[in-house]
């Protein structure tokens, strides 16, 4: 997942309204989000690589979401999978707090990365590159390759696109997956320094990234609130192309 935005606790109808994306090459195997026939009670989609998954939700209405850190240097091969991070959390029972105080005393035992997990309770995130964990506040907030709401600039056009959909009483998955495939590029003077080069900066800078080997492969909403949930996930091939559309009500 490389770039999303979420409401929490600021929505009328809703305790939490998420939209993200996530971007990953197109031959890394993965299935499409669905309820695992080992853990029949999350709803997720999964890293066939690695096994884990960046981003899932519980009939509990827990729920865990991982982006990577661009950060190269301190990038190890042989490091654990962040995808087991999610998973771990979506299949255990300690609470945000205890779970990512946990992940940041093993944090060096995984390449860069930022981790948000919630339950009924409490959302909190945790970050190789932050001085500990934290608890979100009420709020909106954007998260991408970076610290929370650091301004790229597809965080800043996400988050005015993902208000707009807030509005409503009612918010429109449609209207979040729409705003997902913008393809806009940042101008030059807007990009970050990341050191993979301006070429490559230029090509990542879109919300929606589309390329021959390397994009966004899937685009994910999910409404929850005391009551219910609600899932939608569209997925994209190579250049990409639509692959196909699912939709969970529980």
């Amino acid at each position: 997942m490389c770039v999303l935005f979420f409401a929490h606790q600021t929505h009328p109808s809703y305790r939490l309204v998420f939209a993200g994306n996530r971007d990953e090459a197109y031959a890394r195997p993965a299935t499409p989000a669905g309820w695992w026939n080992e853990h029949a009670d999350v709803l997720a989609g999964r890293d066939l690589d690695a096994g884990g998954t960046w981003l899932g939700v519980t009939r509990y209405r827990r729920w865990s979401v991982v982006t990577n850190v661009r950060d190269l240097p301190a990038h190890r091969p042989r490091n654990r999978s962040r995808g087991e991070l999610t998973t771990t959390f979506l299949l255990g029972e300690e609470p945000p707090e205890k779970y990512a105080r946990r992940v940041f005393s093993e944090r060096n035992e995984f390449n860069p990365f930022n981790l948000i997990v919630g339950d009924e309770r409490a959302v909190w995130i945790v970050s190789t590159h932050t001085n500990a964990p934290l608890e979100l506040a009420s709020g909106v907030y954007g998260l991408s390759n970076a610290t929370l709401d650091d301004p790229w600039p597809k965080v800043v056009r996400g988050k005015a696109a993902f208000a707009d959909v807030l509005k409503g009483d009612e918010p429109d998955p449609e209207a979040c997956l729409d705003f997902l495939h913008d393809d806009h590029r940042a101008s030059d003077d807007d990009l970050p320094e990341t050191g993979v080069g301006l070429e490559t900066e230029r090509r990542l800078s879109p919300l929606f990234i589309a390329s021959d080997r390397y994009g966004t492969r899937a685009s994910s909403v999910i409404l929850l609130n005391e009551s219910r949930g609600r899932f939608v996930e569209r997925t994209y091939a190579s250049g990409g192309k639509l692959g196909g559309t699912v939709a969970f009500d529980f």
